[in-house]
């Protein structure tokens, strides 16, 4: 009878020791092979900056070849993660426009035959790694476009079907471009997840964007995350703004709620107390290592909001400098750092117009600072935020950011008038220079005339 339960022990110990063998191999300690799946924020991220591609409108030619020649100039620029827009061909059922819209997926395992191959674009990738710089793509996993090589393979049970059993666009949009994906369907989720694999497997990318990721099911994107990084480890964006999605599957959601607070100040609307009401409520529900994404643009601002001018005015720089030195991961999206100021056509072929670069330094400098000082680097590797200006006052913002030996210190003036903004100088010690105009910060004197607009940024 013993040897009935030495041999029922071995085959267990047996077999749990290959699973968790297996675990490790893909990257999962012992520990965490025994348990739930742990998703870790790679570490290449931590101190990144990012960078919206929209193929299409980058460039004349529209191809990868022709992006990839500004690779280096975008890498001095001070650039770490490369977001490419969807790069897959566009249906042309029920297309909108000439060109359709990105986010209307008919393959997605192929790549838009405008924009160039897959040879191509793993040629890309390639050298964005040899320059220091990773590359995550745009990915819809909401819906695909009506003919999608699903719907033609049969599939029509993956989607969601209305009371005559035909496809339909997600429930409350009038996106008749898109039909929307049933996630009730196993056999849907298998092969999107199949899909998400083959480009990280195929071309090495290093993560995605995930379209209006509140759409789709958290357990589909915490078995997604799980999957991919036994592939390899990669980073993850939420299109949403949702504390749950940091749990399992994504280390980066958007600031929605911010961005769209920075905008009303510049017109007026709102003030630096709803800055404060939203560091204290909203930011506070995301845990400590979840990175925001701050941005003063992106292809939805820009194309149906407006340009950074025309939404922010006189206030565009200040804002830049707030996304870039606040808890958070600035983006710039293609064209900003030479002054984009049209409104690129969604479903056409609108090339930027590659002119007034002069953003560009202002840019250098800015994401340098947040690249090399650990203060303002993400998440838990970075420092909390300070915040020293009187808590009465609307118009005038200060704070500071410590990490070890590295502090940076902000002031800043949110009106169109000249205003002395007061701040608390108890905590600050040591010699503090300006970034843009290498002044040194009197410790003694607790307050700054800065010009409509205006803004300092100190670090030690």
């Amino acid at each position: 009878m013993k040897y009935i339960y030495y041999l029922i022990f071995y085959i267990v110990f047996f077999f749990f020791s290959c699973e968790n063998k297996d675990l490790v191999n893909n990257g999962v300690s012992k520990e965490d092979a025994k348990a739930t799946y742990v998703k870790t924020v790679p570490e290449w991220s931590k101190n990144a900056t990012m960078y919206e591609v929209n193929i299409r409108q980058y460039s004349k030619e529209g191809t990868f070849k022709a992006f990839q020649k500004d690779l280096k100039r975008i890498k001095d620029l001070g650039i770490d993660i490369l977001w490419f827009m969807p790069i897959h061909p566009i249906g042309q059922k029920n297309r909108k426009g000439t060109e359709g819209s990105y986010y209307s997926v008919k393959d997605y395992k192929a790549v838009h035959a405008d924009y160039g191959t897959i040879e191509d674009f793993k040629a890309l990738v390639k050298e964005a790694h040899n320059l220091g710089m990773h590359v995550i793509i745009d990915w819809v996993a909401n819906h695909t476009a009506f003919d999608n090589v699903w719907v033609e393979e049969s599939h029509k049970d993956w989607y969601t079907l209305d009371s005559t059993g035909n496809l339909q666009p997600p429930i409350g949009t009038d996106w008749w471009d898109v039909a929307d994906l049933n996630y009730e369907n196993s056999d849907m989720r298998a092969a999107m997840i199949d899909a998400l694999a083959f480009w990280v497997r195929e071309c090495d990318i290093d993560g995605y964007r995930c379209d209006v990721a509140d759409w789709v099911p958290i357990d589909f994107w915490n078995e997604a995350r799980a999957e991919l990084d036994k592939v390899k480890p990669v980073f993850m964006l939420a299109e949403a703004e949702n504390p749950e999605h940091h749990k399992k599957a994504f280390d980066m959601s958007y600031g929605w709620e911010f961005h769209f607070i920075m905008n009303e100040i510049a017109e007026g609307k709102k003030s630096v107390k709803d800055i404060r009401n939203y560091l204290s409520n909203k930011a506070k529900k995301f845990q400590k290592d979840a990175y925001r994404l701050h941005f003063t643009s992106n292809h939805d601002e820009n194309s149906w909001k407006g340009t950074v001018k025309e939404r922010l005015g006189d206030a565009t720089k200040i804002f830049a400098v707030l996304s870039a030195t606040m808890e958070g991961m600035p983006l710039i999206y293609n064209g900003q750092e030479c002054s984009l100021d049209k409104r690129l056509e969604f479903f056409e072929k609108d090339p930027i117009e590659w002119q007034d670069c002069s953003m560009t330094e202002f840019y250098k400098p800015l994401l340098k600072l947040n690249k090399d000082n650990e203060a303002l680097w993400n998440g838990n590797y970075g420092g909390s935020l300070n915040l020293l200006s009187p808590p009465e006052d609307t118009i005038g913002f200060a704070f500071s950011r410590t990490k070890g030996d590295n502090e940076v210190f902000c002031i800043f003036n949110f009106s169109n008038k000249t205003r002395t903004v007061e701040y608390n100088n108890e905590s600050l010690s040591g010699e503090f220079k300006e970034l843009f105009d290498n002044s040194i910060l009197n410790s003694k004197v607790a307050s700054a005339e800065l010009d409509p607009w205006g803004y300092l940024v100190f670090f030690k």
